[in-house]
């Protein structure tokens, strides 16, 4: 038999009081306070060495909206795009060679993929804009004929070399997106009397994208800064048009840092884009999707409303 707590020892006795509230200390982390204090003066100490640096941080707000500026901001945004574009469609054809049981066609993609990624993006670049050592011209019979020089221009020579390295890095996260994906899911597809190509479109891919998003975003923020590389051969990105003012002007200087604050601009909204398209894609894996960053801070701001009934 268990004892009551509020049991008397006889009529008219004082109920025994029960146990004495626990009184919980949070534990103290001085340590805590010590290395935010050292960092806030980390940073002090940059804030003003900049500062007092001699930089004309007025040509920045100066030259901000440019016409020029604006127009590297286009061409760096296009060029981001439509690489990525020719990088997914090479990604995933190359995944699904290097997936399939045909030797031949398994090889020419490890081959491809061992290529680009083996050699360096500014390589790849300059390769393509020089190729026409090796060929004089292009000749297409009655569609097109034209020298190389001509027809290689700066914009076409930034998206091959851009575009096809990316497809590289691409095949392998569809690669391992698609193997992700049980084989019973295949099986049973074939067995429902659907071909290859409409299991891939209809059964794999839709469950595979939830591993090949995160890191097609990183590729894609990646690829948006790696289009300063396309300046080497004339084409007028972002990174360009801001060394041209800057040379022109007498402050290179201040112009890059312009460029970075307009490439932490782009590169912040892909971030916010890349969350969304990330948290679309986790609904059929997760119960409950995690708050979005505006429900956060409605929840932090506005206070909690009781339900009906509770006292306050």
């Amino acid at each position: 038999m268990t004892a009551d707590v509020n049991k008397t020892d006889g009529p008219g006795a004082t109920p025994q009081a029960g146990p004495e509230a626990i009184k919980a200390v949070p534990v103290r982390h001085p340590g805590r306070y010590v290395s935010a204090a050292v960092a806030l003066a980390l940073l002090f100490a940059i804030v003003y060495a900049f500062a007092q640096g001699d930089i004309n941080w007025g040509a920045i707000p100066d030259y901000f909206f440019d016409d020029r500026i604006m127009h590297g901001v286009w061409n760096t945004l296009l060029l981001t795009v439509l690489s990525m574009v020719i990088g997914i469609v090479g990604g995933i054809t190359l995944a699904v060679m290097r997936l399939s049981k045909n030797p031949v066609t398994s090889s020419l993609a490890w081959f491809y993929i061992w290529f680009f990624r083996g050699t360096p993006v500014l390589v790849q670049l300059f390769v393509w804009f020089n190729l026409g050592l090796v060929f004089e011209y292009i000749n297409l019979g009655p569609i097109y004929k034209d020298y190389w020089a001509s027809f290689m221009t700066p914009l076409l020579t930034a998206l091959l070399g851009l575009g096809l390295n990316e497809a590289a890095y691409m095949s392998e996260i569809c690669r391992a997106g698609l193997l992700s994906v049980d084989e019973g899911q295949t099986e049973a597809s074939h067995a429902l009397g659907m071909s290859q190509a409409k299991t891939l479109r209809r059964i794999v891919i839709p469950q595979a994208m939830r591993v090949i998003v995160p890191p097609t975003g990183n590729e894609v923020i990646n690829m948006l800064k790696t289009t300063s590389l396309v300046s080497a051969v004339q084409f007028a990105d972002l990174f360009k048009e801001a060394k041209d003012i800057g040379q022109n002007s007498g402050s290179p200087v201040e112009m890059y840092f312009l460029a970075a604050a307009w490439y932490l601009i782009m590169t912040s909204i892909l971030s916010v884009g890349q969350y969304y398209i990330e948290r679309h894609y986790a609904r059929g894996s997760v119960r409950s999707l995690p708050p979005t960053p505006l429900q956060r801070l409605k929840a932090a701001v506005l206070p909690a409303r009781r339900p009906k009934g509770v006292p306050a």
